[in-house]
């Protein structure tokens, strides 16, 4: 009788159990997993462009803006890299250019004064024969909210506009900034020193960093908290491995 029992017991064990298991679970397992796979590469590919994909349709992709930067032309004080980059990391300077039939000038929004920089800040204005001279910057459009807000887009002091710059080889379509309701005003010495520092860290043409340090400015001798946030990030860079 034992000898009868063991042999009937394995036997039932290895016909019901391992046969369900193989004609039931795999099948469904197999569909689940091929339809989370499928579904997941969807909504990648669709919510989430990547910049590889656009610059590979493109063979002229490295001259030209793509989908996920733009080019910046700035002429005040964002003309100094650690000016612009206290905001908009993602900065690197692609150039530098000259935009025709337009001056530079100082004042404020509706005669505002700035109250970060206590005096008149730059803007342009249309100037037919004259020219400014700045800086193309490449950013990432993550910095185009944070770029706007540092212009004052949003209360309408500025207004962001599409602006054709001249390079030694080519023109080049650029996001700038115009002020609104300009009222002419000096800009104080710290921001006319930032312009300056920016107009030479860059190169910008000899004749035209001279006429800006002919500028006059208002002689404001107080504090400026940006002033304190560019000291800072000075140091920061003057301290860093790649400046020792």
């Amino acid at each position: 009788m034992k000898t009868t029992n063991r042999d009937m017991e394995p036997k039932t064990n290895r016909t019901t159990e391992p046969t369900t298991t193989r004609t039931r679970e795999p099948p469904t397992r197999t569909m689940e997993s091929m339809t989370t796979r499928t579904t997941a590469f969807t909504t990648t590919r669709t919510m989430e462009p990547t910049t590889t994909t656009t610059r590979s349709t493109d063979p002229t992709s490295s001259s030209r803006e793509t989908s996920s930067t733009f080019l910046y032309f700035a002429y005040g004080s964002n003309l100094l890299k650690e000016r612009l980059t206290l905001k908009n990391p993602s900065a690197t300077v692609h150039c530098v250019a000259r935009l025709k039939d337009y001056r530079l000038v100082f004042g404020n929004h509706k005669g505002r004064a700035s109250e970060r920089w206590h005096g008149g800040v730059a803007t342009i204005e249309h100037s037919p024969g004259d020219e400014v001279w700045g800086v193309v910057w490449r950013l990432s459009v993550t910095d185009l909210e944070s770029l706007d807000s540092q212009e004052n887009v949003t209360l309408g002091a500025y207004s962001p506009v599409e602006l054709n710059v001249k390079t030694t080889e080519q023109d080049l379509s650029c996001r700038t900034y115009i002020m609104n309701s300009c009222v002419y005003a000096p800009p104080s010495p710290q921001y006319l020193k930032v312009m300056v520092m920016g107009a030479a860290q860059n190169g910008l043409p000899q004749e035209y960093q001279a006429k800006l340090r002919a500028i006059k400015t208002n002689m404001y001798e107080g504090p400026l908290h940006v002033m304190d946030e560019l000291e800072r990030a000075w140091h920061k860079v003057a301290h860093s491995p790649a400046s020792l």
